[in-house]
């Protein structure tokens, strides 16, 4: 039988990790899985009571508003308010999403069309990618990384590509790379896009997981944002309610007022306990999002100081969830699938192997801070001893 649309796609790279983790813990392994970015800090007690209380009311069990209920969308003005002083209408800036992914599908499906284009960083994460895809556009991928002027990369796309993108999706700090952008760097790209009429959609997934003092720019900072401009803001890293499913899409009225209608076609919305918990954490859990902070970075420390240690060096990272680690170089030419395979097979520790993430992720994987600090230290001593295992022993005697 011939499908439409996902007849293109390819194999799933992740999953052959996934079930290299899998097998080996049947087999009795004890993986530690730094693969999937899946959050295991717990939500706020206070969303979670607020759950349990909403979802015993009978009223709440009936269909809710695919937009979100109106002190949801009141909830995330007053916090973009409170975080960057940027002043949204509830009414006509904001609309609930079930979660970031849902949201920018969607928004692709009424930016986009057949016979569109839309510039996309690479590598990237996947639905970056696919969801213009879907939306029947072109997609044009350019080069992000800490080694990377995206900025420089993008300009060029622009002057060779035909047709001009009517997109550009961005998303910093940045999934799978940490690339970390600043206020000034986003100023100049929001004056790009107006003076070329393109509509800039950035997914600010990680926009309170940053370290170092670094404090990630929402791009609706940028006087006069609002005009080509919509961000997609998520509780699911900031308060650790990956599972909730929330989001918002925010910015210009127009742009949200279009994935607000088209929304009205297609779902009821988040469950309405879901969206009231969602109020309360927002609301009398403003600090959360620092105190899950706090947590990343201890893990990020006690990741990139251990593999340090063995000479595995490269810069932390300043925001995500993520250590985007280049292949030691010795190990540089099995490329990252194989890479991963062996860090899952002989240290027993699971990785996103960076060729999954699009060109230009095939000399990295990716780590994500998803167990303590004494499993992290685990993960380090056993990729320790796997990798001085393959090296020579003139080499291994350096550390690595």
């Amino acid at each position: 039988m011939e499908f439409r649309r996902i007849n293109g796609l390819p194999p799933y790279v992740f999953t052959i990790i996934n079930d290299l983790k899998v097998a080996a813990r049947r087999a009795g392994d004890d993986v530690i899985d730094l693969g999937f970015g899946n959050p295991d800090i717990p939500s706020p007690d206070v969303a979670v009571e607020k759950l349990a209380e909403a979802v015993r009311d009978p009223r709440n069990h009936r269909y809710s508003a695919s937009k979100g209920i109106p002190n949801l969308r009141r909830a995330i003005a007053d916090l973009y308010l409170r975080k960057f002083g940027v002043e949204l209408d509830a009414d006509l800036e904001v609309v609930t999403t079930i979660g970031a992914k849902e949201g920018l599908s969607h928004v692709m499906w009424v930016l986009l069309g057949p016979g569109d284009s839309a510039f996309v960083p690479t590598p990237s994460y996947p639905i970056h990618v696919y969801a213009p895809l879907f939306a029947g556009a072109e997609v044009k991928q350019i080069r992000v990384g800490p080694d990377q002027d995206f900025f420089a990369n993008l300009m060029d796309a622009w002057e060779s590509q035909w047709p001009k993108p009517r997109v550009v999706i961005l998303s910093f700090p940045h999934n799978p790379t940490t690339a970390c952008v600043d206020l000034a760097w986003m100023s100049r790209l929001v004056d790009w896009a107006r003076e070329h009429d393109v509509v800039l959609v950035h997914d600010f997934a990680y926009s309170d997981t940053a370290f170092d003092g670094y404090q990630p720019p929402s791009i609706l900072q940028v006087p006069g944002a609002k005009d080509v401009c919509v961000e997609l803001y998520t509780l699911t890293k900031s308060f650790s309610m990956a599972g909730w499913r929330v989001a918002f899409l925010v910015g210009n009225a127009e742009i949200v007022q279009a994935l607000t209608k088209l929304k009205s076609y297609l779902d009821y919305g988040t469950f309405q306990p879901i969206q009231i918990a969602a109020i309360v954490a927002m609301n009398e859990a403003p600090d959360y999002p620092k105190l899950v902070n706090d947590i990343y970075q201890s893990r990020r420390d006690a990741l990139c100081d251990g593999l340090a240690r063995m000479g595995w060096e490269f810069p932390k990272p300043r925001g995500t969830m993520f250590v985007w680690a280049p292949i030691p170089e010795p190990y540089r030419d099995m490329g990252s699938l194989d890479f991963a395979r062996f860090l899952i097979t002989d240290a027993k520790v699971a990785t996103s192997p960076g060729v999954g993430f699009g060109p230009g992720g095939d000399g990295f994987v990716r780590f994500a801070l998803i167990e303590n600090e004494q499993r992290i230290g685990q993960a380090v001593r056993t990729i320790r001893r796997a990798l001085t295992g393959l090296r020579p022993v003139s080499e291994a005697s350096e550390g690595l």
